[in-house]
């Protein structure tokens, strides 16, 4: 059987324990705020580090609420 036919079995968050689905909830409800506050600091004083910081704290969001992590 291919590789490439095999199917990934679909995500069940319950499957995860729960220390883990703890910190998942958290980071879910606190990671908008925070990519929000360094938005605006971002606006003020925009270096490459600064910028590089928020898309990556805008895509953990973002994976965050797809449930893709």
């Amino acid at each position: 059987m291919s590789l490439l036919k095999k199917r990934r079995r679909s995500y069940n968050p319950w499957l995860l324990p729960p220390w883990l689905r703890k910190v998942r909830f958290y980071a879910k409800h606190i990671c908008i705020p925070i990519t929000v506050f360094h938005a605006i600091h971002t606006l003020f004083v925009p270096t490459t580090g600064d910028v590089l910081l928020l898309f990556f704290l805008a895509l953990i969001c973002w994976l965050l609420w797809t449930d893709l992590i």
